[in-house]
């Protein structure tokens, strides 16, 4: 996408990152949806064993495919930041959930001012098909809970639709290129708790934030993962891990950005001969609670 943005920053250009493991359904109205003038579109893949990576390429010729090199939607999400290059990245997932073409509204926001902008169901104009009453009672006791630590004033805290400008991916801290652990675990931020962890760092480091009212659909193919219970021990869990780590950074002394990992080059990117596979579970990311916190 190239927005005008002022005579002092007259062209941005756009990176849109999604991860995928197993969306050849839904990409088609994912792709449908996108800006036309966008930077780079990189689907991020888990591994999938349908043909998510051959539909990316028929629908769009130019897609950039990057390979993830550990597990879980994090560290995807860590892949593709690491290989965007873009002046602004967004983020959004591939089961049409979020609507693309609310980007524009992401990247207003930005120009406006903001240094990172939030998506959010709950704020005027925005809305969900997708959450339940349990799941919105629990995102206001967390999000309280969250604001009173931070003094922020998010209104949604476990929506992943966003967008920042690239040059701050370096304090979100999230690991693109260490291997996995040997037992075959996760990094922490490996899983589905990065985008909390990504709005926690945010906060703590006290970015410029602007909520944008964001409407949530429903998957369009396949079966979420979503489960109440676990997913808001999940969350809670994330929340006590990152202010115990903000504790510690403060009495030490240190910044709040994240340590930056060396890279060891880009992630992964291929450009395979498309292939006839097996379909796999849309979406299923491998949801596995075992993790190990890396400072």
């Amino acid at each position: 996408m190239t927005a005008q943005a002022g005579t002092s920053v007259p062209w941005l250009r756009i990176s849109v990152v999604i991860p995928a493991l197993n969306e050849a359904r839904n990409l088609p109205h994912v792709f449908a949806r996108l800006p036309q003038d966008v930077h780079e579109v990189i689907v991020v893949d888990g591994l999938s064993v349908d043909d998510t990576i051959a539909v990316a390429r028929q629908l769009r010729p130019d897609v950039r495919i990057v390979m993830q090199n550990r597990r879980g939607k994090g560290n995807a999400l860590a892949c593709g930041f690491a290989a965007a290059t873009g002046d602004i990245i967004a983020m959004i997932d591939a089961d049409g959930s979020a609507d693309p073409a609310e980007i524009p509204l992401f990247v207003q926001a930005l120009i406006d001012g903001a240094e990172f902008a939030k998506g959010t169901r709950f704020s005027t104009g925005g809305g969900s098909d997708d959450i339940t009453r349990l799941r919105a009672l629990g995102n206001r006791a967390l999000v309280g809970f969250v604001n009173l630590c931070h003094g922020s004033h998010y209104t949604d805290l476990c929506y992943g639709y966003n967008a920042f400008w690239r040059r701050l991916v370096p304090l979100l801290g999230l690991d693109a290129h260490s291997p996995a652990p040997p037992n075959g675990g996760r990094l922490w931020g490996d899983g589905f708790e990065v985008e909390t962890l990504i709005h926690l760092r945010v906060a703590a480091a006290g970015l410029a934030v602007t909520e944008v009212p964001s409407f949530e659909h429903s998957r369009i193919h396949g079966v979420s993962n979503l489960n109440a219970a676990q997913d808001g021990f999940r969350v809670l869990r994330t929340i006590l891990a990152e202010l115990r780590r903000s504790h510690r950074r403060r009495r030490g002394g240190r910044a709040l950005t994240a340590p930056v990992v060396a890279a060891a080059g880009a992630p992964a990117e291929i450009a395979p001969e498309p292939t006839s596979l097996a379909a796999g579970r849309s979406g299923d990311w491998d949801p596995d609670l075992t993790s190990r916190a890396v400072e």
